[in-house]
């Protein structure tokens, strides 16, 4: 089946390449001596010799980046180009954030988690838009800029949108007393009764995220106070500040490193639930799933009555101790006495200090779910339990999540053989550059090319496409947020926060570089707005507020084909560019 599906990818490539050919005519010569055979003796215009779909070829011819990498000025080709080269920039970004994370792991927080780390989530996006106006003629540039504004605004919008409220879907819980109940999810329908709830910290990143716009705000002074003619003076100014905000933002990140230590102190939480499973399973009397992959509840149920010494239906601080023990969490540097007390916070639900059948239960079935919904990710082959454990396991490595105790500021996960691992991520840090680097180009082109063939605007075409091919963070957000706690919702939040935070300043700084030193013309009005309103409305609902219910949800996704909309009126109802 694979070798099919290979030859007819092929196939059709071979066939997105085809454009013309040539064969001779039949020309009729006049001539008395000659019998007439049939053909029409006068041509009243010229014929083309091919077969055309004129909505998917062009006449146009298009240059190969770098001489070898193929390109097209069809609309079928260059929709395959886009897919292949936008594939490869999101291998790129996943490259680059699981590198950084491993290095996170192994150094601890400070300079690599304060600013290597934020610098390389937006490496992919940078390169795009240096790529967009670097290369070819003033005009090209020109032209080719919006390129990199429609990602810029498309990243923006999409996070605080389409990200920001499918998060608050899948980490809803039951809202009491203005605060989201971690792990109880009863009221599936409910608007109101149901949200997430998230810590102060996430608010200050909303904050920070609101004061990066400033940058934009100063670039499009002259066209708001109507003086033109000092464009490129604000540019300058803008080029300045935003870099500045930039050192500002990444020294803050080292001096306060709390999102660091979140992810650092989570890991272990994850370690500890890993190893729980897996000694779990050792000692399952039958498989931890079913058949259809759910949890079993009735070897779960045993499990509790072995674990349950003196019989009385409740798992005490002790029997849970007892349990802890033969799991090696020395080696994972996860202090017993903590995980104990993690896993009554997990359990406990009804806050006596011990765990009945049914929390039991339920706290099992869910980290087998999380579990389960995890190694997904990280293989979609169909297994067992052993191998979806072990999945999970290799997986929990890549991932982080929140603690925010100041405790845990000098934490570290350890990692075997951290040479090996620190090797690793060098390695992956070098090639998600290079493939950034190589590549930014001839996506660009196509896109270009697209936007040719199609006659939709550029920054239309990058602002809905180009921000998938560059936000890996997307799945692990949503791996964050399903978790279904504060402190997993306070950390998916940062994260869309500080790629927004930094996609304002690092990308931003890029844009203006761009514009200001190829003497470009700053024409983003509608653009600018667009991103101005999205981050002030959104950060400004984040920054007052620490628990939202789901009907805001509603408010986010509604914000993206407003910002589409708004942006076609601006520019082609009411002409602003």
């Amino acid at each position: 089946m694979a070798k099919k599906l290979s030859f007819l990818s092929l196939v059709i490539f071979f066939v997105m390449l085809a454009s013309h050919g040539q064969s001779r005519h039949l020309i009729d010569y006049p001539s008395s001596s000659m019998v007439s055979d049939g053909v029409n003796s006068s041509f009243n215009h010229q014929q083309q010799a091919f077969i055309r779909l004129y909505n998917f070829l062009s006449d146009s011819s298009c240059d190969e980046t770098y001489g070898f990498l193929p390109c097209t000025t069809t609309i079928l080709g260059n929709i395959f180009l886009i897919l292949v080269y936008g594939c490869l920039m999101f291998l790129s970004a996943k490259l680059l954030s699981d590198g950084s994370e491993i290095l996170l792991q192994i150094l601890g927080p400070g300079i690599i988690g304060g600013l290597l780390l934020p610098v390389l989530s937006c490496l992919p996006d940078a390169a795009i838009i240096l790529a967009s106006g670097l290369s070819g003629s003033k005009e090209t540039a020109q032209s080719q800029v919006s390129v990199g504004m429609g990602l810029m605004a498309g990243s923006t919008v999409l996070l605080l949108t389409l990200l920001w409220g499918s998060c608050l879907i899948v980490g809803k819980c039951d809202i009491e007393s203005s605060v989201a109940v971690d792990s109880k999810d009863t009221k599936i329908f409910s608007l109101t009764g149901s949200g997430v709830t998230t810590d102060i910290g996430t608010s200050y990143a909303a904050r920070i995220m609101v004061i990066s716009v400033i940058p934009f705000i100063i670039a499009q002074l002259p066209q708001i106070l109507h003086k033109t003619s000092q464009s490129h003076l604000a540019v300058l100014v803008s080029l300045i500040v935003s870099p500045a905000l930039l050192f500002c933002y990444s020294l803050y990140q080292i001096l306060q490193p709390w999102i660091q230590r979140r992810r650092i102190a989570y890991a272990k939480h994850k370690k500890m639930i890993s190893g729980i499973l897996k000694d779990l399973k050792i000692h399952a009397l039958g498989r931890l799933f079913t058949a259809n992959g759910q949890p079993n509840k009735d070897v779960i149920q045993k499990l509790f009555n072995t674990i349950d010494n003196n019989s009385d239906g409740y798992l005490t601080a002790a029997e849970l101790r007892a349990l802890i023990l033969g799991i090696r969490f020395e080696e994972l540097d996860i202090d017993i006495d903590d995980a104990v007390d993690q896993v009554l916070k997990d359990f406990d639900t009804s806050g006596d200090t011990r765990v009945d059948m049914d929390e039991f239960i339920h706290g099992i079935s869910r980290w087998l779910d999380e579990a389960n919904h995890s190694a997904k990710h990280f293989n979609n082959h169909r297994r067992g339990t052993s191998k979806l454990l072990t999945d999970f396991d290799k997986q929990t490595e890549k991932e982080q999540a929140p603690s925010g105790d100041k405790k845990d500021d000098s934490a570290e996960t350890s990692l075997e053989n951290p040479k090996w691992n620190a090797t690793k991520a060098v390695m992956m840090l070098l090639l998600g550059t290079v493939i950034a680097a190589v590549f930014a180009d001839p996506l660009v082109d196509a896109v270009d090319n697209f936007s040719t063939a199609t006659s939709i605007p550029t920054f239309f075409v990058a602002f809905v496409i180009l921000p998938f091919a560059s936000s890996s963070e997307v799945v692990s957000d949503l791996i964050f947020a399903s978790r279904k706690n504060s402190r997993s919702a306070s950390l998916a939040y940062s994260e869309i926060y500080g790629s927004v935070t930094m996609s304002n300043v690092l990308s931003l700084s890029v844009f203006l570089g761009l514009v200001y030193f190829r003497g470009l013309t700053w024409n983003f009005s509608s653009e600018v707005l667009l991103i101005l309103i999205v981050c002030v409305v959104m950060g400004l609902i984040a920054s007052f507020r620490t628990t939202f219910p789901v009907w805001m949800s509603l408010v986010a996704y509604a914000l993206y084909p407003f910002s589409l909309l708004l942006a076609y009126v601006l520019n082609y109802v009411l002409g602003w560019s």
